[in-house]
């Protein structure tokens, strides 16, 4: 255990619960650090249920296309901790991010707070101590009370699309949703909105409006689709013909539209470098293609496997629908290898592959005290209308497609989903 593990174990024991959504305690810690928050480089910050890390990681690709040093924040993470903070475009070092975590709890001095808390006032510490041109800032939970949400006068702000998710804490109405994400427009700050459902459209431009923040939205000031093998994007400056993006799906040509559409609100880079950027984009465990490894070994021989990390009925779809495009283009047998925490809407989350999937292996996540057993994960499949069967964990889960698969003489096309926390034990099993 490295030096900042044993520091985050001890900040994970400051408050009782692992979420509990105000300001107060962030913005106390930051004034007590000397409020780095005032000092950051223009930022982008952005909010919504679905493509809110692809979006960041457009935007990063295209401004460092430009040549520019771009800060990033992002959670969870998928298999260490540092992935969370990016400092001019490098892993923030063991090294920093065990001396930022101490000095942070020693200025705490006890005091509760949260652990995304004092992890996020460690991150802002951090970006402030750094020079960059940019700081991409995703939100963690939310937006109106999150933790990243202490930011003045961010250069834009974007919210991806609004689904249903995390219930217990945002509620159970789109529309209280939406209004918790809107919580990050700020007062004159550009808001570059996502390809949104008619509802939760309506409640972000309500606020937008009351505090006079000029709009640019999907569907309306922008648009994109596919066309011969092509992106093609417009908005009022004129139409683009780009590559499709390196990310796979549909969606991802909305979230990189999205994030295009502020970088050129903000005048922030080039039509080459959005060019490069949609090229050379990275964001592991979204639609991501493993091609080596200990689980590709005992895949079927030919079989493509996929993992994604989306976990509500809304990513789902998205996920079901690059499913199908694959499918026109090359059919073969899907097979879903499935994992999910209990407080996620798993019937919603497989009923977008009926038809689509031909059999779901259930597994528990390793290590996940808030997983759903396979056992329970099978119930709500069957109840989703699909086949299914419980496997004791990935490799097991392997083997049974593989059996199925030689059953069948088919070679399976297999999507690992339901859980970023699974797709991140996945990366670091499979190397």
């Amino acid at each position: 255990m490295g030096g900042s593990d044993i520091v985050l174990e001890r900040l994970l024991k400051l408050h009782p619960k692992k979420i509990d959504l105000v300001l107060d305690r962030v913005q106390r810690l930051l004034a007590q650090l000397g409020h780095p928050e005032k000092r950051l480089p223009p930022v982008i910050h952005v909010a919504g249920t679905n493509g809110k890390g692809s979006t960041c990681a457009f935007c990063r690709a295209m401004l460092e296309a430009q040549g520019l040093k771009v800060h990033v924040y992002s959670s969870p993470h998928l298999v260490f901790f540092h992935e969370r903070i990016r400092l001019a475009g490098d892993l923030i070092t063991e090294s920093e991010l065990a001396a930022l975590l101490e000095e942070c709890e020693r200025v705490n001095g006890g005091a509760p707070i949260t652990f995304f808390e004092i992890t996020t006032a460690a991150a802002i510490l951090a970006f402030a101590r750094h020079k960059a041109d940019a700081l991409v800032m995703e939100v963690g939970l939310g937006g109106r009370y999150d933790a990243t949400n202490v930011l003045e006068h961010p250069r834009a702000t974007i919210i991806t699309p609004v689904g249903l998710d995390h219930a217990e804490f945002l509620g159970t109405e789109i529309a209280d949703i939406a209004a918790e994400k809107a919580g990050i427009i700020k007062r004159g700050s550009p808001v570059i909105i996502g390809a949104q459902e008619d509802v939760p459209r309506d409640v972000i431009l309500r606020r937008a409006d009351v505090l006079g923040a000029p709009v640019t939205a999907f569907g309306q000031d922008f648009f994109a689709h596919q066309e011969h093998g092509r992106m093609v994007y417009q908005d009022m400056d004129g139409l683009l013909d780009l590559p499709l993006p390196r990310l796979v799906g549909r969606h991802q040509i909305e979230n990189a539209a999205t994030a295009i559409a502020a970088l050129r609100v903000t005048d922030w880079v080039k039509d080459a470098a959005i060019e490069k950027g949609l090229r050379t984009v990275e964001w592991p465990a979204r639609m991501q293609r493993l091609t080596h490894g200990p689980l590709i070994d005992i895949a079927p021989k030919g079989a493509e496997v996929w993992l994604d990390g989306g976990h509500n009925p809304h990513g789902a779809s998205a996920v079901a629908r690059a499913m199908a495009d694959l499918e026109e283009r090359a059919e073969k047998p899907l097979y879903l290898i499935a994992g999910m925490l209990a407080n996620k809407d798993s019937v919603g989350f497989f009923s977008a592959f009926r038809g689509l999937a031909r059999h779901v292996v259930t597994i528990t996540i390793p290590g996940n005290e808030n997983s759903l057993g396979a056992g329970a994960l099978y119930d709500r499949v069957r109840a989703a209308g699909l086949e299914a069967s419980p496997a004791e964990d990935v490799e097991d889960a392997m083997l049974q497609v593989s059996a199925m698969a030689r059953m069948d003489e088919d070679t399976p096309r297999i999507l690992i989903c339901g859980s970023l926390y699974l797709a991140g034990t996945i990366l670091a099993e499979n190397g």
